[in-house]
């Protein structure tokens, strides 16, 4: 008998929800998958919005994964000193077929080490602290580097999960799933990146971040430096 394909994507406090049900809700799809949500207990745990994710196993209790995911968010900010964390990305990488993120799920795969050499992709907001981990920035919406799939911003982790679908099964089942889930976007307004949003909305958007972007720098710097 076939062993079911494991994949399992993190769990963490302040997650961007759609960052891992997007791609959770791809994988769920998958013929004979087993998914996982890890965080370090099972309790709910807040995500960035209303909803609260209650995870299914533990890391102590998790699989070895033939895929591992790490969604982004906020809450990622907090991933990168945090060694527990950490420690089992690289454990599950060790074992895993395919080591993966969504937006700024990137940053914690290079403080953990991942992506030394790889080219990968992040939200537009942090794609230059990439490179403080080693990594190669890509400014693309999916980035495939060897056995390291990684997703631009939110939503494009419905683009890179049914590229990596197409990678673990075949391309028609990853065009079933598009199908089944009518994933044809046609968005209202042309503002989804920073090369077509009109230029004050741009604005608008960085000064909204800033402080958010200047404690995760601060983070970000520590994270690199413990791996030097």
């Amino acid at each position: 008998m076939t062993e079911p394909l494991q994949i399992g994507l993190l769990v963490f406090p302040k997650v961007t929800q759609l960052d891992l049900t997007g791609p959770l809700q791809v994988f769920s799809s998958v013929p004979g998958a087993k998914v996982h949500l890890i965080w370090k207990r099972i309790e709910p745990v807040p995500s960035d919005s209303v909803i609260a994710l209650t995870p299914t196993t533990t890391f102590a209790d998790c699989p070895q994964l033939d895929v591992i995911c790490v969604p982004g968010g906020y809450g990622t900010d907090d991933l990168l000193n945090d060694e527990e964390v950490l420690d089992f990305l690289r454990r599950q990488a060790d074992g895993a077929r395919y080591v993966t993120s969504v937006c700024t799920g990137s940053l914690a795969l290079g403080a953990a080490g991942l992506l030394k050499g790889y080219r990968a992709t992040t939200h537009w907001s942090s794609i230059d602290f990439l490179s403080g981990f080693g990594a190669i920035p890509t400014r693309t919406r999916v980035c495939v580097d060897r056995n390291r799939f990684t997703g631009g911003g939110v939503t494009a982790g419905i683009d890179f999960a049914l590229t990596l679908v197409s990678e673990l099964v075949d391309r028609k089942t990853a065009e079933a799933i598009q199908l089944r889930l009518e994933y044809n976007p046609a968005p209202p307004f042309n503002a989804g990146s920073p090369d077509s949003a009109p230029a004050e909305v741009l604005a608008f958007m960085k000064e909204r971040i800033a402080p958010s972007q200047a404690r995760r720098a601060d983070l970000m710097g520590r994270a690199a430096a413990r791996l030097s």
